[in-house]
């Protein structure tokens, strides 16, 4: 998850040791294999693949579970914490990832193939500018898999602590069209705490 700040208070920091172990208990990363098997577009034959807001690298690890160790994999995240357990994750599957512990938009790390959010774009105070440094990473054409928090009263519980927004899928398909995206499909998690929570999109760069 995308957040503003890291410490020794923060609490991204502070969840960090248990946090994937959670995500997988929950059913978050089995989620995200399916959400990313459900379309499978035609990729390049060399790929470059970053994870935005990547937390403990559930939809990095998942991504390459599917497809193998892209050419390039980049990590971005604001808590250093997150970023070394989710480096860790993806070298248990062979992956040498770069980890940026620097804010969505100031980075500057080119151009990618594909793009991965999960539950990132509710925490930012503006959408639309973050979708657009997004589409300013994404080479034309290529592909942003988001997962996104929609309105649920289990959403009401995680708000408590992440203060995180909700979104309608017509909500994110009109900030992804004004970023520079084209909406190619929705998604619904089938089972547990991700279907109640959350929605997946799949855009492409135009």
């Amino acid at each position: 998850m995308e957040h503003v700040g890291s410490g020794p208070e923060d609490p991204y920091e502070a969840v960090a040791p248990k946090w994937s172990d959670k995500m997988r208990v929950l059913g978050y990363y089995d989620g995200y294999l399916g959400f990313l098997s459900d379309r499978r577009p035609d990729l390049p034959a060399r790929i470059e693949v970053i994870d935005i807001g990547t937390g403990t690298g559930a939809m990095a690890e998942a991504w390459t579970a599917l497809h193998g160790a892209p050419d390039r994999m980049v990590l971005l995240d604001r808590s250093p914490a997150m970023l070394e357990f989710a480096k860790g994750a993806l070298a248990r599957r062979g992956v040498n990832s770069e980890t940026c512990d620097i804010d969505l938009e100031g980075a500057r790390l080119g151009s990618f193939d594909v793009l991965l959010a999960a539950h990132v774009i509710e925490h930012f105070d503006d959408p639309l500018s973050a979708l657009k440094a997004m589409r300013s990473m994404a080479r034309l054409g290529a592909r942003l898999w988001m997962s996104v928090s929609k309105p649920h009263w289990c959403n009401v519980i995680i708000w408590l602590q992440w203060r995180h927004r909700t979104f309608r899928p017509q909500e994110i398909d009109e900030l992804l069209r004004a970023a520079g995206f084209a909406v190619e499909a929705h998604y619904s998690f089938p089972a547990g705490p991700p279907s109640r929570t959350s929605f997946g999109v799949v855009a492409r760069a135009v």
